[in-house]
């Protein structure tokens, strides 16, 4: 009995088969547009999945890149400041050392502006002096000309003075003279005479 039961069914169902053929193809047809779908689908997750993983290894590397850039920007501020520590440090420095030579110039200045009114003080002073030298000088030197002068015109006076009185006494003793001459030339010629020389012959 029960072989018989499966046999009917079987042919019971090869009956039914054979009744709906169409209904068949499209079960079947529907079961592998399903399968397409599934196989569909799970590529499309594949993909989606290599896109996440491609996404999440950017992603890494952004953020690596991220910690990098932030990393580069951190030793960059902080050499920046650092910098700048330094540089503020050098033109503090820089400022303090011009406002001590600015300061230094300014005594040097303030010294050597009082130096320059005194040494104009003191060649103000010497030109005074030295004119009045000057003319001290000059009127010592017309003073001495003049004296000069009156000497020189006293010593001609006297000097000529002297000549003609000295003159009028050659005058006066020239007579005396040459009689004196004469008397002496006839003595030299008997003493001639008396040693046996003749005056012609000297």
């Amino acid at each position: 009995m029960p072989p018989k039961t499966k046999d009917k069914g079987r042919k019971a169902g090869a009956q039914k088969k054979k009744k709906n053929p169409g209904a068949d193809v499209e079960a079947e047809g529907k079961h592998r547009l399903v399968l397409l779908e599934k196989e569909l689908l799970r590529d499309q997750l594949a993909l989606r999945r290599d896109e996440a993983r491609r996404a999440k290894a950017s992603e890494d590397l952004l953020k690596q890149r991220l910690q990098g850039l932030e990393a580069e920007l951190g030793r960059a501020r902080s050499e920046g400041k650092a910098i700048y520590a330094e540089m503020s440090r050098q033109q503090w420095a820089l400022q303090e050392k011009m406002e001590t030579q600015s300061k230094q110039l300014e005594e040097e200045t303030k010294i050597l502006r009082e130096q320059l009114e005194t040494c104009q003080k003191e060649a103000e002073a010497a030109r005074e002096e030295a004119e009045q030298a000057l003319k001290e000088q000059d009127q010592v030197l017309a003073q001495l000309r003049a004296h000069v002068e009156d000497m020189e015109a006293k010593y001609e006076e006297i000097i000529h003075g002297n000549l003609d009185q000295l003159l009028a006494k050659l005058r006066a003793v020239k007579p005396q003279w040459d009689e004196t001459v004469l008397r002496l030339h006839a003595k030299h010629k008997e003493q001639l005479r008396q040693f046996g020389l003749n005056p012609l012959d000297l």
